[in-house]
C-alpha cells in the first residue's frame, strides 16, 4: 500500500489529534516539531505550563505527553505510516519526551489497535457526572485490561472492599489539596468562570459536574472552595467502577507507558460508550500513592484510578491549535 505524503493538511491532522489528548488540568503541556529529513515528529515537554505544587517532579506532565504520543501513533497509522516511537531518546535534551519516525512500510493499524480508534480521538471526553447502575461487561473490562498490556503497564478491576478502600484514599488526599493554600491557589488557575471565556487552556466551570447529591464520590474541586462540610465534592454512584492502572517500574519512560496505556485505555471504553473520568488525586502525594498501590514496591506503581460507567458524555474541553504548540 502507498502511504499519504506528509504534506501540510496531514500534518495538521497528526498535531490535533495529539492536542486532543486529556492533560493535569488541561495544561497541555507539549509541544512538537516535526524533522523533515528524517521524517520524525517529537513530542516536547512545556515545562512552563506544569503544575509546580500538584506535579513537583513532573509524573502528571510524563503521562499527559504518553497520551499525546499514543494519539499520534493512531493518527499517523490512520494516514498510512508506521509510527517508530522512541521514549527519551536524546540523554543530552531530556526535554524530549518521545520521537516517532515514520516509515513508509505499512499497514494500517498494524499495532494491535482496533481500526476505529482514530475515531475515537474526537469523542474522547472526561465526564465528572453522575453514572448509572448498569454494569461493565466481562468482555469489555478484558478489552480495557489488553488495552493496558499492549502498552506495557497492567489495569486491575479491585473487588468492592477494595475500591471502598481506594476511595477514601482518594477522599483523603482531596481534603489535603483543598486544605494546602499553594495548590488551592494552583487549582483556581485553571478554572474558567466565564462560558465565554476564549482561553485555549484549563477547564471550563460547566465541565466539573454538579456540585450536589445524595451520594458521592471523592472527585477533584478544582475550585477549591472551603467548605468541609460539602467533601467529597462532587456527587456520583454509590458503587462505582473504579480501574487502578500501574506499572512494573516508576522512571520517566513507565510514565510515559502509562499515559500511552491511559489513552489506549480511554479510547477502547470511549468505542464502548462507556465514560471515564481520573482520580488523580492520590497520586499527587507520595504516601497516598504508596498507599493506593496493591503492594507498595513489590507489584507495580500506580499511576492512576480510572472510574468508568455509563452516563453523560461530558463537555470538550478547550484545545490550543496545531499552529500553537510548535
Amino acid at each position: 500500500m502507498r502511504t499519504a505524503p506528509l504534506d501540510a493538511a496531514t500534518l495538521e491532522a497528526c498535531i490535533s489529534a495529539a492536542v486532543a489528548a486529556p492533560s493535569f488540568y488541561n495544561t497541555q503541556p507539549w509541544r512538537f516539531r516535526l524533522d523533515p529529513v528524517t521524517v520524525a515528529l517529537e513530542v516536547r515537554a512545556a515545562p512552563e505550563r506544569g503544575l509546580r505544587h500538584a506535579d513537583p517532579v513532573g509524573r502528571a506532565l510524563h503521562l499527559s505527553a504518553g497520551a499525546a504520543v499514543f494519539n499520534l501513533r493512531i493518527a499517523t497509522a490512520h494516514f498510512g505510516w508506521a509510527p517508530v516511537v522512541r521514549l527519551l531518546p536524546d540523554p543530552e535534551d531530556p526535554g524530549v519526551l518521545a520521537s516517532l519516525r515514520l516509515s513508509e512500510a505499512a499497514q494500517r493499524h498494524t499495532a494491535g489497535h482496533r481500526p476505529d480508534l482514530y475515531a475515537m480521538i474526537w469523542r474522547r471526553h472526561s465526564s465528572r457526572f453522575p453514572f448509572s447502575s448498569r454494569t461493565l461487561a466481562p468482555s469489555i473490562r478484558t478489552e480495557l485490561t489488553e488495552a493496558a498490556q499492549t502498552e506495557g503497564a497492567t489495569l486491575a478491576f479491585p473487588r468492592a472492599t477494595e475500591t471502598a478502600r481506594l476511595l477514601r484514599v482518594a477522599t483523603e488526599a482531596e481534603h489535603r489539596s483543598r486544605a494546602d493554600p499553594d495548590r488551592a491557589v494552583e487549582s483556581r488557575r485553571w478554572i474558567h468562570r466565564d462560558r465565554d471565556d476564549p482561553s485555549d487552556l484549563g477547564i471550563p466551570q460547566a465541565a466539573l459536574g454538579p456540585q450536589d447529591a445524595r451520594e458521592q464520590l471523592p472527585m477533584r474541586d478544582f475550585t477549591a472552595q472551603r467548605h468541609p462540610e460539602r467533601l467529597p465534592a462532587q456527587p456520583f454512584e454509590s458503587l462505582p467502577v473504579v480501574a487502578l492502572l500501574t506499572t512494573e517500574h516508576d522512571r520517566r519512560s513507565d510514565w510515559l507507558r502509562a499515559g500511552q496505556a491511559l489513552e489506549h485505555i480511554l479510547l477502547v471504553a470511549t468505542a464502548h460508550d462507556v465514560r471515564a473520568s481520573l482520580l488523580h488525586q492520590p497520586m499527587e502525594w507520595p504516601d497516598l500513592r504508596r498507599e493506593v498501590s496493591p503492594v507498595p514496591d513489590l507489584t507495580g506503581h500506580a499511576q492512576m484510578l480510572i472510574r468508568l460507567g455509563y452516563g453523560p458524555q461530558g463537555p470538550a474541553t478547550p484545545r490550543r491549535a496545531p499552529d500553537q504548540v510548535g
